[in-house]
């Protein structure tokens, strides 16, 4: 399986353990607890696997920074969370980075 979409299911996979520590209240409601072990169990595991083919430092970036992002994003909707222009700046920069890091990476 290509690497870049088993790093595409970590990120997807962080996401939900995240929201679902989000759900769980300081861990006070076991039904979001269990999506919680199990998002960021897969997720790591997931990650793991992509490291076999992408450079840590590559594999790392993409999954914390898009991982940052979607949680934002799930947090504006879900939680109705505020993104301001701040936060839209710094998202901005994350993917920048993430891309730099990338074009000069050594092979």
């Amino acid at each position: 399986m290509n690497p870049w979409l088993i790093l595409f299911f970590a990120i997807a996979a962080e996401v939900v353990g995240t929201t679902s520590m989000k759900l769980s209240n300081g861990f006070t409601k076991a039904g979001p607890i269990v999506f919680v072990l199990i998002g960021y169990g897969l997720a790591l595991v997931l990650l793991a696997k992509s490291m076999k083919d992408i450079p840590l430092g590559t594999a790392y970036a993409v999954w914390a920074g898009f991982g940052t992002i979607c949680a934002a994003i799930v947090g504006k909707f879900l939680f109705h969370e505020q993104i301001g222009l701040p936060q839209l700046l710094g998202m901005l920069l994350v993917i920048a980075g993430i891309v730099i890091l990338h074009l000069f990476q050594a092979n």
